[in-house]
Order: C-alpha cells, then structure tokens, then sequence
C-alpha cells in the first residue's frame, strides 16, 4: 500500500474547505420570487430575522418586514431598477440602523443617515439600530426641567419639561410646523441637540425650514432628517426611527435632545402603503392593526434617564394634523393617548389673526407645572381661567347691548391678554420678558392701553426694562423664583414707564 502523499491531504482538505464555505451560504443567500411596487418577496432566508438589513444583488438595501413559512417579505430601501426573478439576496446579520457621531450637527440627512446637502461625507462614530427598547421604569426619572419654548402662551399655560411627549396638533396651515421651529430656534442658550424629522413633505418646505434654521444660527445644533414626499414609503416609516437612533446616540452621553417629528399623520400613511404591499390585513380606516405599536414604541423611547443611566433626556414634540378639527380620529386619538399632554390649534383663531392659534380649551399639559419654573408658576397665576372666562363671556355678550361694569372689565382684560399671547414668527421670548409681561397683565395695569397699542407698548416695556431696570432681569434670569418684592419693583417700573 502506498502511502499517501501529504500534499494530496492538503489539496483534499482545501477543496473540502473551500465546498463547506459554499454549503454553509446557501441558507444565508435567497432567491427573488416575486418582486414590484418596492417589496420583493425572498424565498430561502430560513434564519433572517424581523427587521435586518438584506443586500440585494444591485447593492440596494431591504428590511425583512414579513416572516411566512417558506419566503420572507422585505422592503427596498431603494429602486428596483435591475432587479428581477431569480436575483440573489443577501443576509448582513445585523440590523437596520444608522450611522450616528456628533458631526451629525449642522446637516441634513436622509432616512439612512446619509448626508443630501451637499457638503460631503460624516464620519461615523458609531452605528445604532433605528430600533431600540424604551428605557424601562427603573431608568427613568420624573419629568421637573423646564424645555422653554419661548411661546409666551405655551410656556405660562401649556409647559414642556425635558422627557416629555407634547402632541401638537391641529388643521393644516394653522402654525404647527411653526410653534415646533420657533422651540428650535429658542433652544440657542440652553444646550440642547435638536433633531427636526420631516416625514413625507415637500422637498421646498424642507428647504425653507433649513433656511429658517441657517438664518437664525440655530443649524449649528441641530440635525435634519428628511424622507420627503418623493421617497419611498419605507423611507418615510424608518425616518422617525432613525432620527430617534441619532436622539439616543447624543442622550448617552448625557444631552439634552429635542426632537420634531412632522408628521405622525404621514408616518401612518406610508406605513398603512407598506403593510397593504406587503399583504398584512387591513383594519379600520384600512390601516394596519398594528399602527398603534407603530407610534407608542417610537414616542416611548422619549424619557428623561436618572442620573445613573447617564442623566441625558429625549423631549419629542410629535406633530398630527387633523381635517376639520376632528380630533376624535383614528390617528388622532391613538397619539393623544399615548402622549403627556397636546397643544391644540385652530383654524378660527388662526384666520382671526391670533397667533399661535393655540385653543386655551382643548390644550394641556399633563406635566405642566412640575416642568415650570417657581417664577413663571407664580407670574401665569389665573391666565388659563381669566381667558376662559373671557371666550364664554365674549360668546355670551354678543347679542347684549347694555354690559355692567365688571362683565365690561373682563372683557378689555381679556382682549388686552390676547392680544399680548400674540407673537411674531421665529421671535421666541426669554424668560425674564415673558415673566415682566404677565406681571403687568395680571396686576391689571394694560387696562388703559388701548388693544391696537398693546403690540408697541410690550416691545417699548422691554426696551425700558433692559436700558434701566438690569438688576431686575438679571434677578429672574438667575434665581427664577418670583417674591412678593420682585412682583412690587416690577409693578413700579412699569408704573413709571406709563407715566414717561
């Protein structure tokens, strides 16, 4: 017998290697069966899981979103275009996520965290999985920081603390978008990242809003993450995540994040597009069934984390748009439900020229004055029921010629609160001016400028306050807490700007 020659064993060995390698990646390589309107269906992923990240022939990226018996389901990330029965698919293992680092600031991004605005690549510091677990209860701490929005009327009666979910919500073109911005722009002195998710809008609005951002030196802290209309639905469903993802990256490291999702109503549409396309059953108002997971594991992961997990919070300002004010709608009622509080605007205040058309009724704010300042608690004081009972009495005066003196001076009390709630675009308020406005408004001494006048009087105030009266500013600025002798120095200043 002869003996066998070692380099025989070798070759044997290789080719044995080399044909293991080829058996092990069948399972890992699929074939498409069926594939149209962005969603291929694969058959031979046997170990794919839920929600990974598959490479198709062409270099496109799909997420598995269907597991049957034989085939999964994807979602392409991308076009078709070359992509045909027969293609191979291949499993990457991981899941669908984003590259996140700091130098995310300052650009525009799209869904897959790739930048669109021209101004070359981002260094990837890290890669997060657009879906993540919500921190658990014991993570979390209770909501008592303040996020100032500079909305006069938001901050004294509707108050945002860091880690909470704010619905805004109301018709189109009634200042949603706006009252998010204005937020934005307010947070330049406060130290926080701010991410603006803009889901299935136009691609000029998104542009409009990083020129607003840009002229007011506030895209220097913030990120956008834009899955226009003309994207993909798929893009238009992972976008929110992704943008929560970057959130998170920036919250472990302890920051304070604000994040703008516009909005939820479009999330739901594309996502209800997807689930048809991919056969899912449809339920009432033909969305899926899940579409209420859909948006509470997404606003979930908006927290404020105690100081042992990091200390960093997550505030998520999601944006609904009704149609004809029917709040009591499916997407609606199922994001109201699972947010800490909504800031209703309606179209009737709109066109009547109160801006932000903010429904005084209808709004709150679950948090409210736990997120609030001792200063701002004390100076808003009775606002919320002096304008109730204003709108009530004005619906209830205007069929009555003949008005005592005390419904008469609720009523100019009132028209002269509105009139001062009332503010310019992308002109939010610091705290100090809000607090010296609502002192004067609630010690009665606006009652004898007439409303036209109102406008002029509040900016010629400030100007007199912050030319004389620094000390004062400076006091509510650093102690935040309003006494009794604060409110009286505040009154005689005011007392003797009106007398000048």
């Amino acid at each position: 017998m002869s003996s066998i020659k070692q380099s025989d064993i070798i070759s044997v060995l290789k080719s044995e290697i080399e044909n293991y390698d080829i058996k092990t990646n069948v399972s890992e390589t699929g074939t498409i069966i069926q594939i149209g309107d962005g969603i291929a269906t694969i058959y031979g992923l046997e170990n794919a899981m839920y929600g990974e990240l598959v490479e198709f022939e062409t270099g496109v990226h799909g997420i598995v979103q269907n597991l049957e018996m034989k085939t999964v389901g994807v979602v392409l990330l991308g076009s078709d275009y070359g992509l045909v029965e027969g293609s191979k698919v291949t499993r990457t293992k991981k899941r669908a996520g984003v590259p996140v680092s700091s130098s995310l600031l300052g650009r525009v991004v799209d869904a897959l965290g790739k930048p669109i605005d021209g101004k070359g690549n981002i260094e990837a510091e890290d890669y997060y999985p657009i879906e993540n677990e919500a921190p658990g209860v014991v993570a979390r701490k209770s909501v008592t920081v303040p996020m100032q929005t500079g909305i006069i009327a938001i901050d004294s009666m509707f108050p945002i603390g860091r880690g909470q979910r704010e619905l805004i919500i109301g018709d189109r073109q009634t200042g949603k978008t706006s009252i998010a911005v204005d937020t934005i722009i307010n947070q330049k002195k406060e130290n926080v990242v701010c991410i603006y998710v803009a889901i299935g809008q136009k691609a000029s609005t998104v542009a409009k809003i990083v020129s607003t951002l840009t002229k007011h030196n506030a895209l220097d802290y913030t990120i956008v993450v834009a899955a226009s209309a003309s994207d993909l639905a798929p893009l238009q469903y992972i976008a929110p995540y992704s943008g929560t993802a970057m959130a998170e990256y920036f919250m472990k490291q302890g920051k304070d994040v604000l994040i703008v999702y516009d909005d939820l109503s479009k999330h739901a549409v594309a996502y209800r597009a997807m689930s048809l396309l991919l056969k899912r059953p449809p339920g009432r108002e033909a969305y899926p069934g899940d579409v209420f997971y859909l948006h509470s594991r997404l606003l979930e992961r908006s927290a404020r984390l105690s100081e042992e997990y990091g200390g960093g919070s997550i505030t998520a300002l999601p944006i609904i748009e009704t149609l004809a004010g029917d709040v009591s709608a499916y997407i609606p009622t199922n994001v109201i439900s699972i947010t800490d509080g909504q800031i209703f605007l309606e179209s009737e205040l709109f066109f009547a020229g109160i801006r932000p058309a903010v429904n005084v009724g209808l709004s709150v704010s679950r948090v409210g004055g736990a997120a609030q300042t001792k200063a701002m608690k004390k100076a808003s004081g009775s606002l919320r029921i002096d304008l109730a009972q204003f709108r009530e009495m004005e619906i209830f005066t205007q069929f009555s010629a003949e008005l005592d003196k005390s419904t008469k001076d609720l009523l100019d009390h009132g028209n002269r609160l509105v009139e001062l709630l009332k503010q310019p675009l992308s002109k939010p308020l610091p705290l100090h001016e809000q607090i010296i406005l609502l002192v004067s408004a609630n010690n009665k001494l606006l009652l004898d400028i007439p409303v036209k006048e109102i406008k002029k009087f509040r900016n010629d105030l400030i100007d007199y306050f912050e030319n004389k009266y620094i000390n004062i500013i400076e006091e509510i600025n650093t102690e935040k807490v309003l006494t009794d002798e604060l409110i009286s120095q505040i009154v005689e200043a005011t007392k003797e700007f009106k007398s000048r």
